[in-house]
């Protein structure tokens, strides 16, 4: 059954239907909506297909491998393959994207181009969590940013123009460095270049070397994740986009810097993936403080989640540091988690802003009682968010807690100084949350219009907002049921990959 080219399928298979998308009429719109959710579906189906019938759990290796030269002078070949890093993260694509399509359902300006966008969107992101080849990683990075940038100067807020280029600037300008990384590896004592990941891996460099490429592709990897200072697209970024593309850029885009991170640096360089491994763990835990604070300061609804998610990806910085298992494991799970709790909550500030035409939180209050289904469905996602026991984020943070409390690697004070300054940001979490929710849904009106006016969440919305907090609790009741997709892979790795190169 193997010798089929699923994955190849998978990759192409969103951007190929996209492009009939043009040959509609353009008074269609209803007809390009059901058209693109219909390929999100049978999309998501062939992963489904893939993951229960082609993936083997007790496997190590890359899966479904499928290798075809591509250009011949640079040895450049379209390499695919799964394995417990990438299938979670492939199947979040799937399901996260199919429900950011039917959210978009409201979207009437120019439907044609924004749905081939978001199916364009869709194959990138598959393909990068698919490629087995740096520089097709490189394609797949670069894929990725021309659809964002439309979606967001098309679809945008008032200061979409400046969200726009601030996030071309950033994105763009760091991704140059994936490429310098890239060829630095392939060429380094080889007259035919190379950039399979497993012929790389074998493959070791000088302690300098190694650092300077380290260094190179970590740059670009902070913008994307994101890590401090370069974090300052984000919060623009979230906060003019769509809701529907915002699902995207925090359920997905954010993903794609930790894996990367994981996949290429921590796994291709691992000597200066161990050298740096302490100051990622320091970054994380100052990013979990930061994130947090300024988070509490803000007094847009959607930035403030935004710098919410800036917190929450520094525990995924933190597991990757820790050089652990249960720390890995609970940095992929944090990945996870967070990519379903934060397209929630963006959902819900999107189906919210269209009630309140407002984002500021000072210009909120009372909405409770004329949306109660929004208001429960909203206080939901909160709780998952500052991780309540029993769903999907407590699981990954304590993961990542105790991959420092019995940690081999680092001194006694310094587990004590992280520890502690991941204990404040966890007491912050619940703070700025529950403060959110205290100013939109509590109190009276601070505008002075009737309350009365807004209508509550329609059955779409409701599906939507289910759809996404049903694997939040269920993987938090039993997270085993998504670790055994990666645990093998995560053991194999670090005993294998650290014990024969450091």
């Amino acid at each position: 059954m193997n010798h089929y080219p699923w994955l190849t399928i998978i990759v192409i298979f969103p951007i190929s239907a996209g492009l009939l998308i043009p040959f509609f009429p353009p008074e269609g719109n209803k007809l390009i909506r059901w058209y693109t959710l219909g390929v999100c579906l049978l999309e998501f189906l062939l992963i489904i297909y893939i993951f229960c019938y082609q993936y083997q759990f007790n496997n190590n290796y890359t899966q479904l491998k499928e290798d075809y030269s591509w250009i011949n002078f640079m040895d450049f070949h379209w390499r695919l393959g799964i394995d417990g890093f990438s299938i979670g993260l492939i199947l979040l694509t799937g399901f996260i994207t199919t429900l950011a399509i039917l959210a978009a359902w409201p979207v009437t300006r120019n439907p044609r181009l924004f749905h081939f966008l978001m199916l364009a969107m869709y194959s990138g992101q598959i393909g990068l969590f698919a490629c087995q080849d740096i520089l097709l990683f490189f394609f797949m990075w670069e894929l990725e940013l021309l659809p964002v940038y439309l979606l967001l100067i098309i679809w945008g807020g008032k200061r979409r123009l400046y969200a726009a280029t601030k996030f071309i600037l950033y994105t763009a300008g760091s991704s140059i460095f994936i490429l310098i990384g890239a060829l630095m590896m392939a060429f380094y004592k080889s007259n035919i270049s190379t950039f399979d990941f497993h012929i790389l891996m074998d493959k070791t460099y000088p302690i300098e070397l190694e650092i300077i490429i380290y260094l190179s592709l970590l740059l670009a990897f902070a913008v994307k994740l994101p890590i401090i200072p370069f974090h300052t697209w984000l919060p623009d970024t979230h906060g003019e986009a769509h809701y529907s593309t915002c699902m995207l850029l925090a359920g997905i885009l954010l993903k794609m810097g930790g894996y990367g991170l994981v996949r290429i640096n921590m796994e291709l360089l691992p000597h200066a993936h161990y050298l740096f491994a302490p100051w990622l763990v320091s970054a994380g835990a100052l990013q979990i403080v930061y994130g947090a604070l300024t988070s509490l300061s803000q007094r847009n609804l959607k930035r403030r989640i935004a710098y919410s998610s800036v917190s929450h990806m520094g525990f995924v910085l933190i597991g990757i540091g820790s050089l652990t298992t249960i720390g890995l494991d609970g940095a992929i799970l944090q990945m996870i988690s967070h990519g379903l709790i934060g397209a929630s909550l963006f959902f819900l500030s999107g189906i919210s802003y269209d009630r309140t035409r407002t984002l500021l939180l000072n210009q909120m209050g009372g909405v409770a009682t004329s949306m109660p289904k929004i208001f429960a469905l909203f206080t939901s996602s909160s709780l998952a968010s500052l991780a309540l026991p029993g769903t999907s984020g407590f699981a990954a943070e304590l993961m990542i807690f105790l991959s420092i409390v019995n940690n081999p690697n680092y001194s006694f004070v310094f587990k004590i100084i992280v520890l502690t300054t991941q204990g404040i940001g966890i007491v912050l979490t619940p703070i700025y949350l529950l403060s959110m929710l205290r100013q939109m849904f509590y109190g009276y009106k601070s505008s002075g219009i009737s309350i009365t006016y807004f209508k509550d969440a329609v059955p779409r919305e409701i599906f939507i907002s289910v759809c996404l907090f049903l694997p939040i609790l269920g993987i938090g009741i039993y997270p085993n049921f998504v670790l055994s997709i990666w645990d093998n892979k995560t053991n194999y790795f670090l005993s294998q990959s650290f014990s024969r190169n450091l």
